[in-house]
């Protein structure tokens, strides 16, 4: 067993090249969907002509936080990894970097992230990646053993990179920029409700309480990834009435909304894998378009 073990395990690893295992630490999409919502925020708070040393440093300090925060996730759930094999491939579990080389790998990205955010942009942008490391690492992580609630909480983090991008242009939080927090937020829970269904076998084997698991049926899981895309339509207007964005922005986000309710009005009935995969669908589609109408018509 020993032998056939270190057998995939070196197969695993001339799979595999350094590049790639490092984009699976530092969780690439992820990382990526941080870097965009962060540069539409900084792009939208931008009120004077295009500070591109600004933007640079805005993008390098979060694209260093985000790549850090993956690595310590994966530090810390690296004993549960190995149980789905959806993350059996990441490379803790399938053998392709220690624990604490993670460990050290993350922290350092963490802090000199951090460093760079208060130094070369801006402390409050700085204080809220500070908020989002410790929400992601110390109160989303380890609630994803304990409650099925994790998943709002773990929105919370998610929502606060584009409202880091807009502090760093603006220098300031004002109800504009909360507005594009409140968008991710909302965004956020259909599109990993969808997930938390097609993978609750494997998070359930793993031992992480996500909503799926605690609720058989699914009647809970279905009406709230529908109540919170009706909770986003309202929400991705605000951008409008604060002057963000014009009518164009408006009428296409009333449209992109409709579409994202009725998928998940159709998981909600339904109630199956399919329906799951094509709200999850929808939402990846949503977000980005959304974001472009947002910046395609910028008032400011």
């Amino acid at each position: 067993m020993k032998s056939s073990t270190a057998e995939m395990s070196t197969s695993t690893q001339s799979s595999k090249g350094t590049l790639s295992v490092l984009a699976d630490l530092v969780k690439a999409r992820l990382t990526g969907l941080v870097l965009l919502t962060t540069l539409v925020g900084f792009y939208l708070g931008n009120e004077g002509g295009a500070n591109f040393p600004l933007l640079l440093a805005t993008m390098f300090g979060t694209g260093l936080l985000a790549s850090g925060a993956a690595a310590l996730n994966q530090y810390l759930e690296r004993n549960y990894d190995g149980l789905m094999p959806r993350t059996q491939g990441r490379p803790i579990p399938a053998g392709l970097m220690s624990a604490e080389a993670t460990l050290l790998f993350g922290g350092v990205l963490s802090i000199i992230g951090l460093l760079q955010l208060a130094i070369f942009v801006h402390l409050l942008t700085s204080l809220l990646g500070a908020v989002t490391l410790a929400l992601y690492l110390f109160v989303y992580t380890p609630l994803k053993r304990v409650t099925s609630l994790n998943t709002v909480i773990g929105a919370v983090p998610g929502a606060l990179p584009p409202l880091m991008g807009w502090v760093a242009a603006r220098g300031s939080i004002d109800m504009a920029g909360w507005s594009l927090f409140a968008i991710l937020f909302f965004w956020q829970l259909p599109h990993f409700l969808a997930i938390a269904w097609m993978y609750r076998d494997e998070y359930g084997q793993a031992g992480f309480v996500m909503l799926p698991n605690v609720d058989p049926s699914g009647e809970r899981t279905g009406r709230q990834a529908f109540s919170h895309t009706l909770g986003l339509l309202p929400v991705s207007l605000c951008p409008t009435f604060f002057g963000v964005s014009g009518g164009v922005y408006f009428i296409g986000a009333v449209f992109l909304a409709l579409v994202f309710i009725g998928c998940a009005f159709s998981f909600s009935r339904q109630l199956n894998r399919s329906s799951a995969r094509r709200l999850f669908f929808c939402s990846i589609i949503y977000l980005p378009l959304l974001l472009g109408l947002m910046v395609f018509d910028k008032l400011t």
